[in-house]
């Protein structure tokens, strides 16, 4: 069964950083490879839209937990 995850959607970069190209956002991406490998899962998507990076892995437990530690942020 296919299972959709949902997307994780912050408000990151300034409205300038609107490229996957840009440095900040090929950082970001290792980062969360990075993560994505210590839960034994992937990075499904990235995507960012002036400034807005949008993401998505395929394991409920890591969205989760960004979830919370975003929470947490506010």
């Amino acid at each position: 069964m296919d299972q959709s995850h949902g997307f994780i959607e912050v408000d990151l970069f300034p409205e300038e950083v609107d490229s996957l190209d840009h440095p900040y956002v090929t950082s970001l991406k290792e980062m969360l490879e990075e993560v994505a490998l210590q839960y034994h899962c992937r990075l499904l998507s990235l995507d960012i839209d002036a400034g807005t990076v949008i993401f998505s892995f395929d394991s409920q437990e890591l969205m989760a937990d960004i979830l919370k530690i975003l929470k947490n942020d506010e």
